[in-house]
């Protein structure tokens, strides 16, 4: 196949070769693209509406909404922290790559371990929250429009792995067609938001809820103090927030990326707070009745649109935006969460990397990492069918595993007087500034790390204890073992250590692998990103 030159995807190709890698992934993705990625992953007015069920028991609407603008700076913060670290080393590596080369030489091998296992096991349980929230709003469709329906764990968890399917499907066979939707997720998102918020706001009048209610009324029915039930309302607020590294485990798909990655990072967290709240607020206007909402047997979403609308089918209608939002969600976090598995295992992190850091040579994607996710996926699903707090327990282990992977390099950084990025990055924050985003984004980090543990009401039983407690020991026995196993002899960090470039081309660090396990034929050991 013919390579097409072009300078600008030199420079990139080059900048990647660089930091140890040759670019074996297209960069087809536009800046809009990429933009319609983030935020479709964020999807933050969607999972803000579908995940209600978290934070209304647990400190009512001043928890929903303040805990979003809370929530909101301490994202902003992080995500301004880790655009220094991308704008310097824009690699699919993200967090573990920058853990490599800001440490201290001795430790480099181990943190930079910690970081990617974290990361890649936060990223599958994201994928996993993705099916969770769309199977719980079809579970409650079938509730609203059958009032004599009990609903079974197993319906839910076939319905989660359809969703799993479907975005398998589209990320295998249309790779090509991914940034059409990942634009189409965004554009879908923005007129969902736009069309609900105006119908809700529309059918409900005059009967809306107190201002005093929307912003000051206060609910606990969870059995611990006031104090820490509002803190654990934060879970809401933080799925709708997380997930903006995307943009890092694709940058290798995007032109130019050390300027347009720190963009795209900034402004997806920003449209996410300012989208979440409105709607958060024309919900809440909406409610009627705060007690039916949170005992709704259709959810609460579903059941605030059918007060509103007054209309079963009308709330349907309404639920299908946020429904497919979610299914382009999780498709679009399974491309991310393969990415960064693939990234990973390229650099010897995983089991078997070998296996995993294959490209399929025709569909021009890394297909076994695919696979992995999405076979672990379906296992983390199973946890639905023990626990009743199982939703709880998959979306804490999501936002703790991606909190804590976007804290360890920011923690390391201050620690070392944030003096280890280069001077000459294009997106670099003031010192003051710069220093104030880091601690702020570390506090929130180690708040929520704890706090997400907790399990979501007192007394605690077997049923409803909080089972992230336990995902996350699993994941640590593992890595340890593995660790101990291969890691210690053979895995050193990324590979940063390439300066290799020849006639504008990018020698690579290693051939890639092909499906039969053979290298790949790349002239003399070169690709270039066209």
């Amino acid at each position: 196949m013919k390579e097409h030159h072009h300078p600008e995807s030199d420079a990139d190709a080059a900048q990647l070769a660089a930091l140890g890698h040759h670019a074996e992934l297209n960069r087809n993705f536009s800046p809009l693209a990429m933009l319609g990625l983030a935020f479709a992953i964020l999807n933050s007015w969607t999972a803000l509406a579908a995940s209600l069920s978290l934070a209304l028991p647990s400190g009512g609407p001043t928890s929903v909404l303040w805990g979003l603008i809370t929530a909101g700076i301490c994202n902003l913060s992080l995500a301004a922290s880790l655009a220094e670290f991308l704008s310097a080393y824009p690699t699919a590596g993200g967090q573990y790559h920058w853990v490599a080369v800001i440490s201290w030489k001795k430790w480099v091998p181990i943190l930079s371990w910690i970081t990617g296992w974290i990361n890649v096991s936060g990223w599958i349980a994201l994928v996993a929250s993705g099916g969770l929230l769309g199977s719980q709003l079809i579970v409650g469709v079938i509730s609203l429009m059958h009032p004599s329906y009990s609903p079974q764990r197993w319906h839910q968890f076939l319905i989660y792995i359809a969703y799993n399917v479907i975005a398998f499907v589209v990320n295998t066979f249309m790779t090509g067609a991914l940034p059409l939707v990942t634009k189409s997720a965004f554009i879908w998102s923005i007129l969902g938001f736009v069309i609900i918020s105006i119908t809700l706001l529309a059918c409900a009048s005059p009967d809306y809820s107190s201002s005093k209610f929307v912003f000051t009324e206060f609910i606990n029915e969870t059995g611990w103090p006031d104090g820490i039930a509002w803190l654990l309302g934060l879970l809401q607020a933080g799925l709708g927030l997380t997930g903006f590294d995307a943009v890092a485990h694709m940058i290798e798909e995007i032109p130019n990326p050390a300027v347009e990655g720190p963009k795209i990072m900034l402004a997806c967290v920003a449209i996410g707070v300012f989208t979440g709240f409105i709607f958060l607020m024309v919900l809440l206007f909406v409610a009627g009745n705060v007690d039916d909402v949170i005992s709704s047997a259709a959810g609460p979403l579903l059941q605030i649109f059918y007060t509103a609308t007054g209309s079963k089918a009308g709330a349907i209608c309404l639920l299908i935006f946020p429904l497919v939002c979610l299914l382009f969600a999780t498709t679009s976090i399974m491309t991310t969460s393969s990415r960064m598995t693939y990234a990973f295992a390229r650099d010897g992190g995983l089991p078997v990397s070998r296996v995993f850091a294959k490209v399929h040579p025709t569909l021009d994607l890394p297909l076994n990492a695919l696979y992995l996710t999405t076979v672990l996926v379906v296992i983390f699903g199973c946890i639905f069918l023990g626990s009743s707090s199982a939703f709880n327990a998959i979306i804490s282990a999501s936002v703790v595993a991606l909190g804590v992977s976007y804290g360890i390099p920011v923690a390391i950084n201050c620690i070392r007087g944030r003096r280890m990025l280069p001077a000459s990055r294009p997106f670099k924050l003031p010192s003051i500034l710069g220093w104030t985003c880091n601690l702020i984004g570390v506090a929130y980090v180690i708040l929520t790390t704890v706090l997400f543990l907790f399990p979501p009401a007192l007394p605690v039983t077997g049923s409803n204890m909080n089972y992230c407690v336990v995902v996350f020991f699993i994941i640590l026995v593992v890595s340890v073992v593995q660790w101990f196993v291969d890691g210690r002899k053979n895995f050193a960090g990324p590979r940063l250590d390439i300066d290799a470039l020849q006639n504008g081309e990018v020698v690579g660090m290693e051939p890639g692998y092909s499906e039969d396990g053979s290298a790949g034929s790349l002239e003399n050991g070169t690709k270039v990103a066209k």
